[in-house]
């Protein structure tokens, strides 16, 4: 068994191929775009790094020489130091069914962790935000990825716990109808919001990308703040979130709810970017741009992801959420061809309980679950799940 650390263009390309190798006669498999991944780890456009992070990434053979698995490892210097014990990361993990192999794998991002100071490794994880790279996938194979959702064979929770991880937190995604009226309830608490609190709902169509960055900061800060860990969104950080969406923005289906004028509540969809996706083989190059706008063009996606609820914390449990989910299923189910078929909501931890009570109340179906494992370096300390948030 070799490490070969990746350091060049030749060896960032072969660590690229890995999945090539793991997927091959997987048809639900849609590459990660090459593009996505190389700029988590350029220091030029990664700030963890100018932050004090660092990373470090392997491809591995095996003994007759073929390419058999990759890892990175990676030091987030925002949480490295929030938990009992300092904390690294590991993630875009790839590996054959072999398990002496997957040990040395894993030894590999170990070793790096604990020369830099670590105690404990969170993995598959991805080194920087929560809504990509994250996660393994333990329930259904059968479905393809989301666009930056994780996915993985169905043999990679059993090699990653016999070597010795345990569940941090699970992850469960949702299903709904996009065209199915939310349950009476909900009606009429969207009245009841409307008409007597006088809750105003819209989309982000003729929002200037400044106005969406910063009531988008608000309701995220109001709405989060004073959870553990939490640490405020700055206005920079907001601008940089919304204009990284704006080649993907459909205006139409992200909605923020408003009363006298101060922003409560946001629910933010885009469209399905993999069956788009699907066609450039995980490369944006100029090629697969040209397809993207092509497909773009022809409104091919017909799922819509619900990247991220958000309501400030005096209008919780009110129904804010359902009433921004009718608001925008009265747009979808008003139009002669209704542009979306199926919404789908990115996953949400089992340590926000109120969250899933949410969806299942809106009759959202769980279809896809993951996990978040952690290992303890100190085989001997007590083990901790996340804290549920309350």
């Amino acid at each position: 068994m070799r490490a070969v650390k990746v350091q060049d263009k030749s060896t960032i390309n072969t660590f690229h191929k890995v999945p090539d190798v793991i997927y091959a006669n997987d048809d639900n498999y849609i590459a990660h775009i090459r593009q996505d991944i190389d700029k988590i780890f350029d220091p030029e456009k990664n700030k963890l790094y100018k932050e004090g992070g660092v990373a470090e990434r392997w491809v591995f053979y095996n003994d007759s020489g073929d390419l058999v698995g990759r890892v990175a490892a990676f030091v987030n210097p925002r949480t490295a130091h929030e938990n009992e014990q300092p904390t690294g990361g590991m993630g875009f993990f790839e590996s054959i069914d072999d398990q002496d192999m997957a040990n040395f794998i894993l030894d590999t991002a170990k070793d790096y962790l604990t020369k830099q100071g670590m105690e404990a490794m969170d993995g598959p994880v991805n080194f920087g935000e929560r809504n990509q790279f994250w996660g393994c996938l333990t329930k259904n194979f059968t479905d393809p990825n989301s666009y930056g959702m994780n996915y993985n064979p169905p043999y990679y929770p059993k090699l990653l716990e016999n070597y010795g991880f345990q569940n941090y937190f699970e992850q469960y995604l949702y299903e709904r109808d996009a065209l199915l009226e939310p349950q009476p309830i909900f009606i009429r608490k969207y009245k009841q919001l409307t008409d007597h609190f006088k809750l105003e709902l819209r989309n982000v169509k003729g929002l200037s990308t400044e106005r969406m960055a910063k009531d988008f900061r608000q309701v995220y800060n109001d709405g989060w703040g004073g959870f553990e860990g939490f640490k405020e969104m700055t206005e920079s950080a907001a601008l940089k979130i919304i204009k990284s969406m704006e080649p993907v923005i459909d205006p139409h289906i992200i909605v923020f709810a408003y009363h006298e004028g101060r922003p409560v509540g946001f629910y933010v969809n885009i469209p399905e970017l993999n069956e788009i996706f699907c066609h450039v083989n995980g490369n944006l190059n100029w090629w697969g741009k040209l397809v993207f706008l092509y497909h773009k063009w022809r409104g091919t996606p017909k799922t819509l992801v619900g990247i991220i609820f958000g309501v400030v914390k005096e209008w919780q449990g009110r129904g804010v959420e359902g009433a921004m989910i009718k608001f925008m299923g009265d747009y979808i189910q008003g139009a002669k061809k209704p542009p979306y078929t199926r919404t789908v909501l990115q996953w949400i931890g089992d340590f926000n309980p109120k969250m899933l009570k949410v969806c299942e109340n809106l009759g959202g179906s769980r279809y896809r679950e993951m996990k978040t494992y952690r290992y303890l370096f100190d085989r001997s300390k007590e083990f901790k799940r996340h804290p549920i948030f309350v």
